[in-house]
């Protein structure tokens, strides 16, 4: 009714949902469809050719910053998304907490590609918010490299100055810790001691990882403790 009873007709669309021929839209239907409520076609669909006598129709093709995100060798290929959103659904961060939890027009782990690019200072938080377990780049039926271009915007804003505070100083630490062996080796022991002789530091309810969790037994040895131990057995 918005597109026939009004004078005027005016549709907004990105650039990106531009396909080469008409034809193509079947597949493209098709392909939306299944990957995001499982059906063989979507239950409708409307096309306009050309405004009726009398009325106008009239196209607005937005960039928005996606010529920018085209002119990224590393994330360019986010502008395939379809939006069927079969990555959020598969994904164990979002399916648990659902798109809206987080500040994007567009949820998911494709969001989370497109918000830095329009802009980073707001949108640094969300390439974090993945396991990168890559169950999204499985998915997608237009194979967009998903959980690459998360772990690739997570470099960009750290080296733009966008990570958050505490994120840089504990990775700092870490790379100190882990490019000295035996500083690396005490803090294994340190771990290891404060998780069996005063467990209340992880296992407490300000923790609330361990809230949902069972802490498992802590070791009595780390790995290379015990190689070098049984090496000649």
């Amino acid at each position: 009714m918005g597109a026939h009873l009004a004078d005027v007709h005016i549709a907004a669309m990105g650039f990106e949902k531009i396909i080469p021929r008409a034809e193509h839209l079947g597949v493209y239907l098709r392909l939306l469809a299944r990957s995001a409520t499982g059906q063989p076609i979507t239950t409708f669909s409307s096309h306009f050719h050309r405004p009726r006598p009398d009325q106008e129709m009239h196209i607005v093709i937005v960039d928005n910053g996606r010529s920018r995100q085209l002119g990224r060798p590393d994330f360019r290929n986010s502008l395939k998304c379809i939006r069927c959103a079969a990555c959020m659904n598969t994904c164990p961060v979002y399916r648990r907490s659902g798109g809206h939890s987080y500040h994007s027009a567009v949820a998911g782990p494709i969001g989370s590609i497109l918000a830095p690019n329009l802009d980073m200072k707001q949108n640094a938080d969300l390439p974090f918010a993945s396991t990168l377990c890559g169950s999204c780049s499985n998915v997608c039926p237009v194979k967009i490299d998903i959980h690459d271009q998360l772990y690739k915007w997570r470099q960009v804003l750290m080296q733009e100055g966008y990570g958050p505070t505490a994120k840089t100083m504990s990775m700092k630490a870490m790379a100190t810790v882990l490019e000295s062996p035996r500083l690396y080796r005490m803090a294994g022991k340190v771990g290891r001691g404060v998780l069996r002789f005063a467990p209340v530091t992880v296992e407490n309810r300000f923790n609330p990882w361990y809230n949902q969790r069972e802490m498992p037994e802590p070791p009595t040895e780390s790995f290379r403790d015990w190689y070098v131990n049984n090496k000649k057995a």
